[in-house]
């Protein structure tokens, strides 16, 4: 029997995080060692699984499959394909940034006993690593039931890390700060509970069907897939469409699409810079991946019915989140609404059904990811700094911190897209893909790249730019421990704007397969013939 790396990738930080938990009170700073180390640990085992896939290979490798709960067909099964490989690459990429960028954020602000039994600064770092193996498990999932348990799961760490280690740089009294977190928990799990339950539903409903056709009830994605080749699985349209909106809704709260995002600016604002970035930058990618992996593929005519209306949703996101992006008087609600405008980016390349489209949303999903780890990380040391996560407090920070405002203007650019920077091959990509197909589509998303350049050039000027302002003076400049966090996250930014083969070539693959699943092929450009 084959050594079972997909389930060691994904156990390995769950063990981490419950030996943190376990780490006595008055041992915090061996508690993060031990956080980052086994955080490390699971970023080598995700290399070794980007090594051993083989892009021309089999769809979905490195598979394993047990008998869980037989008497209703449900399987402990995994399996990757290019897609899925890629992001478990990035979300083991960023944890050990996030937990090494939030390694004081729940210290405890005085001295405390070291025999209380609660232990928040193990509790933060345990968390973060029950959430990377939740994800993580998310996208090795092949089984439609044992994706949703994970799905959902997922939810219970971040609500804790949102309401419980919040923000501590906030304008009001402590009292409306831990009111506002609470808000904010709680929005982001009802939201993401009503969008599980209906999904639970239309699993359910996935269930009796293939039930009703074969005999006998599964959840495997494979066999469900292969039964329909083969003409013994057919869904009636109506059937089809419902069982499709079911699914579709808890992916796009997830996401989120417009109009479902709006826990998104409150649960990012009332978070740490880490927790913010663990959100928009690891977790969110589980719904557009699940839009990839399950809309897509098992309903796929459903998805052709749908696809106007969700590309016309994703342009309204990306106008929106950037025209509510320049408004923005805080410097992390700004970077939550830009993530608005990219996610519909991400899901408009999704939907327009080419190769470039769905190519470039899946590099965008990576790509994003580090931009956005890159901005928010460097925002939240900017915040640590001042105390106030409010533009208006900032002013002249190039003047006294240099290297800071410099990496904040890179990640800036790299938000915007810049040519050379790796958002920028990816949201090309989206539009050449969103043009062949909705060409007046493709020109109202372009003018999310306008907007883009208005509110990252207007922070940067408002906050690094102009005379110091009162509270900046003395301000300190990146340390060791921030730039090895920064540092890395640019170059991957460079590295990827001027080569990002190594991501497109193990994508690829995936993306022509989803494309073949739906029955689209690329639209051939209208050429008058030359006489």
């Amino acid at each position: 029997m084959s050594f079972p790396l997909l389930t060691a990738t994904a156990v390995l930080p769950a063990v981490g995080a419950i030996v943190t938990a376990a780490v006595p009170a008055a041992r915090r700073t061996g508690a993060k060692w031990l956080a980052l180390g086994f955080s490390l640990a699971t970023l080598v085992l995700a290399a070794i699984i980007v090594v051993r896939f083989d892009p021309g290979g089999e769809r979905y490798q490195l598979t394993e499959s047990h008998a869980w709960i037989k008497d209703f067909g449900v399987r402990y099964e995994l399996g990757v394909d290019g897609i899925a490989v890629a992001l478990i690459g990035l979300t083991a990429l960023l944890i050990p940034f996030i937990i090494a960028a939030g390694w004081h954020d729940a210290d405890p602000l005085e001295d405390v006993n070291p025999n209380r039994r609660w232990r928040p600064t193990q509790g933060f770092f345990a968390l973060i690593l029950g959430v990377e193996a939740m994800v993580v498990l998310s996208f090795e999932a092949t089984d439609v039931f044992l994706f949703y348990i994970f799905f959902e799961a997922m939810l219970i760490p971040m609500y804790f890390l949102i309401g419980g280690f919040g923000d501590r740089a906030h304008a009001h009294g402590e009292e409306e700060a831990a009111r506002q977190r609470s808000y904010a928990a709680v929005k982001f799990l009802l939201y993401n509970l009503v969008g599980g339950l209906i999904m639970l539903a239309a699993v359910i409903g996935l269930y009796a069907a293939t039930a009703h056709q074969l005999g006998t009830g599964t959840f495997s994605l494979q066999e469900i897939l292969q039964a329909r080749a083969a003409g013994k699985l057919h869904f009636a349209t109506t059937t089809e469409r419902w069982l499709f909106l079911g699914f579709f809704f808890a992916f796009a709260v997830k996401a989120p699409l417009w109009p479902l995002h709006t826990w998104l600016p409150n649960a990012m604002g009332e978070s740490t810079a880490p927790v913010a970035v663990l959100i928009t930058a690891v977790v969110d990618k589980v719904g557009t991946f699940a839009m990839l992996r399950y809309c897509l593929q098992l309903f796929p005519e459903a998805s052709k019915w749908a696809t106007p209306v969700i590309v016309v949703l994703a342009v309204i996101g990306i106008i929106y989140g950037a025209l509510l992006a320049i408004g923005q008087r805080d410097i992390k609600r700004l970077v939550a609404y830009a993530s608005i405008s990219h996610f519909g980016f991400i899901i408009l390349g999704i939907f327009v059904m080419t190769t470039q489209g769905q190519a470039g949303a899946t590099l965008y999903m990576v790509n994003h990811g580090i931009s956005t780890a890159a901005l928010m990380l460097v925002a939240g040391f900017l915040i640590g700094r001042r105390g106030s996560r409010l533009i208006a407090d900032f002013g002249g920070v190039q003047k006294v911190a240099p290297v800071l405002a410099g990496t904040f203007l890179v990640g800036g650019l790299a938000t915007l897209s810049l040519p050379g920077l790796a958002p920028f091959v990816s949201e090309f990509l989206v539009l050449v893909g969103t043009f062949s197909r909705y060409p007046a589509l493709g020109i109202v998303a372009t003018a999310g790249i306008v907007l883009a350049a208005l509110y990252v050039l207007i922070l940067y000027q408002r906050t690094m730019t102009g005379p110091v302002k009162a509270g900046i003076h003395g301000m300190p400049d990146l340390r060791v421990r921030e730039l090895l966090v920064v540092a890395p996250l640019i170059a991957l930014l460079l590295f990827l704007g001027v080569y990002p083969k190594p991501v497109t070539d193990i994508v690829n693959p995936a993306v022509k397969q989803t494309l073949s699943d739906v029955h689209k092929t690329d639209p051939k450009p209208a050429v008058e013939a030359v006489k």
